[in-house]
Parts: structure tokens; C-alpha cells; sequence
């Protein structure tokens, strides 16, 4: 396993150093993590509707191998809609903006070596494109790797301030991870296993950030995001 010191401070600082040709999120061309495509190969201005069309595209994929599963649509739909627009727009709100950074893209344990003279850290098998600084370590949170350690997070942190609402970075993290699991239940066809981690992770960001589940004195707006297309209701809130 990677030193957690010595990996975060190389990861944060290919965060902070990388700068995006265009200043948006994505990449110029379509980029795979395995065998499985992510849409991320178009700039967009914002990471919310770059990270929505990400995340829809790995919910279609797992869909074509597994079947849909009603329960997991209308999470899915509801993140889309409601969780996403809260949970990652309210990033750049109120004054608030992210940098894209060059991310890894599938950084777990196994694409990542150690020198065993030298102790450099090596990454490799990439999946890049320009992200949220903390979409990269969310494939840390998710159970069927090595690296769920709650260290390898909390030393990334010391080295790259989390984003505000600090309050909510960890369950940034846990949507973030998603992407992961989604990506994993699409490899393996009828991995019911994963994907019932995957409803039970929407279903507890949706009782904290969904509509019906925001606080009494909340005022709401609605602003259009598109994703691929179609219009996704966003969630503007005073509860700040």
C-alpha cells in the first residue's frame, strides 16, 4: 500500500499545478477508465453539469449490462434533479468557484506503485480529466478497495484545503464514490451486491439534500442544467 503522506502531497500538487487549457471541466477528447467510457470528452463551464453528465452516462452504461431496476432510476432521477444541483452546485454559488484540476481518474490501489529503492510514488492506467480537486479521492471512500483508510483522506486534506461548505465535504465524497461503484457494478453484470450499495448511498444523500428533506425556513429557486440534452431541474437555497 502507498505511504499516505508521501501520495498525498503528490497528488495535491498535481492538483494545484495542473491548469486546465480552456479554464473549464472535462477533456478535449472521450477517456475510458477500463473498458467503460466517461463523458467527459467536451469543455463545460461548470463541474456541476459536467459531473451530472458524467454520472448519468455511467448510470445509462450499468442500465445496458444489468437491467433497469426501478428503485435505482427514481434515485438516480432524483440525484440528477435535486441532489447534484444542491450538494455540488452550491460550489459555485454565492461567490464560490472551483478550479478544474488534472485528475488521475481511477486512482486505487493497484495503479499505484512504490519504488522499493527509492520510496518514489509512481501512478499509472490513467483516466484523466479536469475535475473538482475532490472528485479524485472519492474512489478512497468506497468499500471494495484497499485504500478506504480514512487516512489517505485526511492527509490529502492537510495538503489541499477542502472546499466550503467544509461541512459537507465528506458527503461530497460519498457521491463522488458513486461514480466508482457504478463504474464497478457495469464491469461485473449482475453485481446486485454493489449496486445496492450504490441505491443505499443516494438514498441517504437524498434524505439530506433532496426537495422534500431540506429545512422549514429554505427558499428554493429552480435553474435549468442540461445534461446531454435533456433540462435538470437545480436547486438554489438561502440556508447558508
Amino acid at each position: 500500500m502507498p505511504e499516505p503522506v508521501k501520495l498525498a502531497k503528490q497528488i495535491a500538487d498535481l492538483h494545484k499545478t495542473s491548469v486546465s487549457p480552456t479554464g473549464k471541466f472535462g477533456f478535449h477528447l472521450p477517456t475510458y477508465d477500463g473498458w467503460q467510457p466517461q463523458e467527459v470528452g467536451q469543455w463545460d463551464d461548470s463541474w456541476t453539469s459536467c459531473f451530472a453528465r458524467l454520472l448519468k452516462g455511467l448510470w445509462e452504461l450499468d442500465a445496458k449490462m444489468n437491467g433497469n431496476w426501478a428503485e435505482l432510476d427514481s434515485a438516480m432521477e432524483t440525484t440528477l434533479a435535486e441532489v447534484i444541483p444542491r450538494l455540488i452546485g452550491i460550489l459555485e454559488r454565492d461567490g464560490r468557484s472551483i478550479k478544474p484540476c488534472l485528475i488521475h481518474g481511477d486512482l486505487w490501489e493497484t495503479n499505484i506503485g512504490t519504488d522499493a529503492t527509492t520510496g518514489n510514488i509512481y501512478i499509472f492506467d490513467a483516466a484523466v480529466y479536469y475535475a473538482h480537486n475532490e472528485m479524485e479521492i472519492g474512489i478512497w471512500r468506497v468499500n471494495h478497495h484497499k485504500m478506504k483508510a480514512k487516512i489517505y483522506r485526511q492527509e490529502y486534506a492537510k495538503q489541499f484545503k477542502k472546499s466550503d461548505p467544509v461541512e459537507e465535504w465528506d458527503d461530497r465524497l460519498k457521491l463522488y464514490g458513486v461514480k466508482t461503484k457504478l463504474m464497478y457494478s457495469a464491469g461485473v453484470p449482475g453485481g446486485a451486491n454493489i449496486r445496492q450499495q450504490v441505491l443505499e448511498d443516494l438514498q441517504d444523500l437524498i434524505q439530506k439534500y433532496g426537495r422534500k428533506h431540506t429545512d422549514p425556513g429554505t427558499t428554493e429557486s429552480t435553474d435549468p442544467v442540461t445534461v446531454n440534452g435533456n433540462t435538470e431541474a437545480a436547486i438554489s437555497d438561502d440556508r447558508e
